[in-house]
């Protein structure tokens, strides 16, 4: 199962009175949220343009996430990797039950004490379609939380349909547990470039040779995408290594401080993307579809630090992209939960569709 729900895990750490708080159903043009158009019910956005869209309430699955037997199958390839065999991550868990405490000097800061070291293992599925010619360096996009068996029907479908390019996914599982103090978190979480260098020193090899396929180097031909954290994960693969990644896809991304151990240069985690890192950075060549659900999460721990409103920040993301001159899409998707399945199976096609604009695809028949 893909794990896009993990971060609503942490309302089982919290008392009664905190994980019975009900989220609130936001307003997409509240004061302070970007301008964005409404569409009408159940359609969604153009590929072609940039800029912020209102969704919903209905999100009728596209047809495009429904397994074709008309058109060609690609093969999935599996295999597994294990702590034992990584330099970046010799894996860490925390103790189960447990969360955190707020550091009292400074609430931004979450202590974990029951974080030790533990191994880890992954599973890693790799989409490689049949128009695939063995030899050629090929396109791909890596997916956090794999297994995912949505974007290989996507993609599947989108080659056939010749709107995507003859492209490999590759969908790798997380090392576990969720949030501060856990294998996932320390992955997904912490405000650097380390994830993306796992990525490419340690599974993409093994990709290339179990799966027997070449990947391309060119960054205009990867992209990476996510879920919550693993959103969070994807934008950073792009931030901190554009020379590797051009294009990103973002559900309900975790742009909030969630990074474990804290940091004092990053000493807001991902809510300084918004804040500071975009802003205060030259443009970057990166392409970046987003989407915020209505419901979305809302502070759901015990820090109070003003920096933990999935909402809000991605709202703030679209603001500082946009005044940057980026070229992205953000959709805020009406009566939606974080990481929605039901906006996932509507939005899916048209967010790949738009993510590859300007990468060269065959559309002849």
């Amino acid at each position: 199962m893909i794990r896009v729900f993990a971060t609503l895990l942490l309302f089982a750490a919290l008392p009664a009175l905190a994980r019975h708080t009900p989220v609130p159903t936001r307003n997409p043009h509240a004061p302070g949220n970007v301008p964005a158009k409404d569409l009408p019910n159940g359609q969604v956005p153009s590929p072609t343009q940039d800029g912020n869209f209102v969704l919903g309430p209905a999100h009728p699955a596209a047809p495009e996430m429904t397994v074709n037997p008309a058109v060609p199958q690609g093969r999935v390839c599996r295999f597994t990797m294990t702590s034992a065999h990584s330099r970046y991550y010799p894996g860490i868990t925390r103790t189960p039950g447990t969360f955190g405490t707020p550091d009292p000097h400074n609430p931004a800061r979450l202590l974990v004490p029951t974080s030790h070291p533990a191994p880890w293992q992954r599973l890693v599925e790799v989409y490689v379609p049949s128009q695939y010619r063995p030899g050629d360096r090929a396109p791909f996009i890596v997916g956090a939380d794999g297994p995912d068996p949505l974007l290989f029907t996507a993609v599947n479908n989108l080659i056939a349909e010749h709107r995507l390019p003859v492209m490999l996914a590759i969908s790798i599982a997380n090392g576990g547990g969720d949030a501060q103090g856990s294998e996932r978190g320390l992955e997904y979480d912490t405000v650097s470039g380390r994830y993306a260098e796992f990525v490419e020193h340690e599974v993409l090899p093994r990709v290339e040779s179990t799966c027997h396929v070449r990947l391309t180097h060119n960054p205009d031909g990867r992209a990476t995408m996510g879920g919550s954290s693993g959103a969070a994960a994807a934008f950073l693969m792009a931030w901190f290594h554009p020379e590797l990644y051009h294009r990103v896809l973002s559900y309900s991304g975790t742009y909030v401080n969630q990074q474990w151990p804290w940091n004092p240069k990053m000493p807001g985690g991902a809510w300084d993307l918004h804040t500071r890192l975009i802003p205060g950075s030259p443009r970057k060549p990166i392409r970046i579809w987003m989407e915020v659900g209505d419901r979305d999460l809302y502070n759901p721990n015990l820090m109070r630090d003003g920096m933990h409103d999935w909402v809000a920040a991605n709202e703030d993301m679209a603001r500082v992209l946009a005044a940057k001159g980026y070229h992205y899409q953000f959709v805020f998707a009406r009566n939606a939960h974080h990481v929605d399945h039901a906006v996932k199976l509507q939005t899916l096609p048209e967010a790949l569709e738009y993510v590859w604009q300007g990468y060269p695809v065959d559309r002849s028949k």
